[in-house]
């Protein structure tokens, strides 16, 4: 049969409203003598509604008041942390940047410093520009094999040591200029410093392994380092100069040893970003075996050959316009109008693919060249050609950034130093090429009709991009 059941225990709930405490009561009521005891506990609909009017009065005070009485100033919404702050705000991140920045700004001041220790000393700029030719054509050659290296063991294990050889190369050709020795000597203490690691491909390498599940993050620090590259390559020769002029001409050969030492220290000493090695055996193909990755390099090659053209043909049309010691700043407006560039385009969010991005930035590239060509015809004026080259470097950065993040994505991931410094010697290729061809055209022709060399070399990088992507639309349907 039922049992009777116990008591049901009193259920009071004791709450805060505005200045008020509050108590409900939950207790069940069976007996009219229950319900009228728990009435007379329950609050009274009036005093309920009694801090109402105080409220009212007193709406963001209440609202913001603390138990103890204290208030809290009124929150605002926070407005979310641009694409760069969110960049920088990953563990690390600052300080491998702040060491790569400080060993990447030797790399725009060697080549001037050795010019003018060279020339300054044996009297021949032929020489000097033999010298530093030949240290260019041995980073493209051995750039490949040590980032190689780098991808299999790597960064710190490779580059500090690879990056010691190339500041004794430094010292050694410092002390060859300073104390006369053979003109033999100078080729070979100069070769030593390719050994010099890809600061750059590093520096992307790091980035592509923090951020390679968000695409969108990577498209910022690949801008980023785009950026980053203009504006070492713009201050290095300035500071270059400033050393070499003022103090004495090793000085700024002295420096860049200094700071590309003491920059690759700091930045292999942050382990924690630093990307796994891949086997020991390499296993994966090389990046030159990759088919979809060598319409790349050409593109690369062509691109550098409009950065050697333009630079040439810009001194020559500063000289035959009697401003050859302005020519640097006006080159200087190039590398700044890609500096901003790079920067706005890393803060927008791309759209779509970077294989349907490549063309388009490519075209414009071709189509801002003609400015300076444009200049110099219609109005023939160094300060007329001057804001043309700062809207012709403004297609640079885009056009090279989405070239570079096609690279990442095409080349195995245990070679991507390798594939990334198979890009400088692209580079490096081009811009001996367009070097060649832009004073070849300012000599035999005139220095205002060598600006269609740039030009043709822009349109060049178009062509092979559009029949690249021709050919890879043709092998999808077929496959």
């Amino acid at each position: 049969m039922p049992q009777p059941t116990e008591p049901t225990p009193q259920q009071t709930l004791y709450t805060v409203t505005a200045d008020s405490l509050v108590a409900v009561d939950f207790t069940p009521r069976h007996h009219g003598r229950d319900h009228d005891r728990h009435h007379d506990r329950a609050p009274s609909r009036h005093h309920d509604r009694a801090p109402d009017r105080h409220r009212d009065r007193n709406t963001d005070d209440s609202h913001n008041r603390n138990a103890d009485g204290s208030h809290d100033r009124p929150r605002h919404p926070r407005r979310p942390p641009g694409p760069y702050r969110r960049l920088f705000a990953l563990p690390g991140t600052r300080a491998f940047t702040a060491g790569n920045l400080l060993a990447r700004l030797p790399m725009g001041m060697f080549s001037i410093s050795a010019v003018v220790m060279i020339a300054g000393a044996r009297g021949s700029y032929a020489l000097a520009g033999a010298v530093t030719a030949t240290g260019l054509a041995a980073t493209g050659v051995t750039g490949p094999w040590i980032a190689r290296l780098v991808d299999r063991y790597g960064q710190a294990r490779v580059a500090v040591p690879a990056t010691l050889a190339a500041v004794l190369g430094s010292l050694a050709l410092l002390l060859c200029v300073r104390y006369d020795a053979p003109d033999w000597t100078l080729f070979a203490a100069y070769a030593a410093t390719a050994s010099t690691p890809n600061l750059g491909g590093m520096s992307r390498a790091r980035w592509a392994h923090l951020l390679r599940e968000d695409p969108d993050a990577l498209h910022t620090a690949n801008s980023f380092e785009q950026a980053a590259d203009e504006l070492c390559f713009m201050l290095g020769p300035v500071l270059a100069s400033f050393l070499t002029g003022t103090f004495f001409p090793e000085a700024g050969t002295l420096a860049g040893a200094v700071l590309l030492l003491a920059g690759m220290l700091l930045f292999t000493a942050q382990r924690a970003t630093e990307p796994p090695p891949g086997t020991a055996t390499g296993t994966a193909r090389t990046p030159l075996r990759v088919p979809s990755l060598l319409p790349l390099l050409a593109c690369f090659v062509a691109t550098g050959a409009v950065f050697g053209s333009m630079e040439v043909v810009t001194i020559a049309y500063a000289d035959a316009q009697g401003h050859r010691s302005a020519a640097g700043a006006v080159l200087a407006l190039q590398a700044a109008g890609s500096c901003a560039a790079g920067l706005v385009y890393g803060a927008l969010r791309p759209a779509g693919p970077a294989e349907r991005r490549l063309p388009v930035c490519l075209l414009a590239m071709a189509a801002l060249m003609s400015l300076p060509l444009l200049a110099a015809r219609t109005l023939d004026s160094l300060w007329a050609l001057a804001p043309a080259l700062l809207a012709a470097g403004t297609a640079t950065a885009p056009t090279m950034v989405t070239a570079m993040t096609l690279v990442q994505d095409r080349t195995p991931a245990d070679r991507l130093n390798e594939g990334m410094s198979l890009v400088v010697t692209a580079l490096l290729t081009g811009i001996a090429c367009g070097s060649a061809l832009g004073g070849w055209a300012a000599e035999h022709l005139s220095p205002t009709a060598a600006f269609t060399t740039p030009v043709a070399a822009a349109g060049t990088a178009l062509l092979v991009g559009a029949l690249s992507r021709i050919a890879s639309g043709n092998s999808r349907r077929t496959h």
